[in-house]
Formats: C-alpha cells, structure tokens, sequence
C-alpha cells in the first residue's frame, strides 16, 4: 500500500480511498490458493462485497492488472472503472528481464536460497527519482524477508496458463478501462498495454514518458493526474 504514499493525498481529494495489500503481498497474509490472477479476480470482487463498496472505481498496477481484469469480467458492471498497467497481460507472454526468468524457471529452488529482502532491494534500485523514506524502505523488506518473496512468484508463474484464458474475455469487458504503463519499463514492454488496448472495447493506453515499471512512484503527479481526469468523467468518453 505504501507504494501510492507520493499520490495518496492528492487522490484523497477527490475520492474515499481504500487500499488494500492483495493476500501474500506486502505483509498481507498469504493464501495459496490465491496466488493466481483468476482467482485474486473472485477475491477482489469478494472484498469490494465485504466492504460495501457497490460500484467503485478499482486501480490495481503491477500484478493488479491481470486480477482486476478477470474481476470486471467475472462481475460485468460491478466496477465503475479500472485503471490499469505494468502488468503481464499479452498472449503469448511478453515480459523480460528478471520477471522473464521467474515466470520460465523450470523450479523455484534458486530462489528458495536468497532472502526475499535481497530481491527487493534490488528492486527499489530501478525506481529512477524516487527514494523511499526509511519507515516505508523497511516496510518493503519486512514484507518480503526470508521466504515470503518466493512465495509470490507463483502468481506471476501463472500467466502462462492463465493470460491466454484472460484474452478470451477481453472483448466482452464493457468496463471502461485506462492504461497506464511507463514507456521505459524494463520488465513488462508497452507491447502488454498494446495488446489490452486492442481488444477492450472500452480501453484507453496512456504512456508515461521517462518511466520505468513503477511509474506511480517515479511520476507521482502525473499518474495521480491521470487517474483523477479518469475518475471525473473521462472514464465516461471511451
């Protein structure tokens, strides 16, 4: 959740806000049976129930994307919108770099040696202009120390099998979807905005120049910008 600590209050100005850690990321706990983007689909729209939430805007990045597109086509018309991007989403699969080798690894041994707090620090290294404070640095380590990164490959494992099930039902989403993807992103290539944008009838690519993967936290304003002008109307026009 902290990773929105740059674009939190200004979006709060504009929108009640919840934010939630999907199970086994962050220090959320971890269900199994959850660390595949269908099923993270039936618990966000589980959770959206559980919090009365009757038709709210979703914005899930990253890994969000994949889950939060499976949810709008489980539940059609339950979600008011979606802001989306970052995430593994073209058929066949399009990612590269360090993502690439932990979604075709034959097994998780290698990764079973190196504490999980090694891995993201590595990760925090790529966001260009930004540096974490101290409080939320420790959070990202805590949250993914000893065995609890490797305990969320599976999930990113599974695009695979399961993002050639999503592009099936891509057409038949009528939720108005934005997409928004760093152009420089060095892991998941615009080519998987490219690829949603084509077949969403209602979806709109947004690319947001000099950023990497984690573009809500390298360009802060201008993704809080693009996600507010969505959220008052321009989720309307598409």
């Amino acid at each position: 959740m902290l990773a929105f600590e740059q674009i939190w209050p200004e979006l709060s100005r504009h929108a009640r806000l919840l934010a939630v850690d999907p199970p086994g990321f962050g220090q959320s706990e971890r269900r199994d049976s959850l660390m595949n983007p269908r099923a993270m689909g039936d618990f966000i729209v589980r959770l959206a129930d559980e919090f009365g939430l009757e038709n709210p805007h979703l914005v899930g990045p990253d890994i969000g994307t994949s889950s939060c597109l499976f949810a709008a086509a489980a539940q059609p018309g339950r979600f008011r919108s979606l802001v989306i991007g970052s995430g593994g989403a073209a058929v066949p699969v399009q990612v590269t770099g360090v993502l690439r080798e932990w979604v075709e690894a034959p097994d998780l041994a290698p990764y079973e040696r190196i504490d999980g707090r090694e891995i993201v620090t590595a990760a925090l290294s790529t966001i260009e202009g930004y540096t974490p404070s101290a409080e939320i640095r420790e959070d990202y380590l805590t949250s993914y120390a000893g065995d609890r990164f490797v305990a969320t490959m599976p999930y990113a494992r599974a695009y695979p099998e399961q993002l050639p099930i999503l592009s099936e039902l891509l057409p038949d989403i009528q939720t108005p979807v934005r997409i928004v993807q760093g152009v420089n992103d060095q892991v998941v290539p615009p080519v998987n905005a490219e690829f949603l944008a084509a077949r969403l009838p209602r979806g709109r690519v947004d690319l947001i120049e000099d950023a990497g993967h984690f573009c809500w936290e390298e360009k802060p304003a201008e993704y809080a910008s693009l996600v507010i002008t969505w959220w008052n109307g321009g989720h309307l026009s598409v």
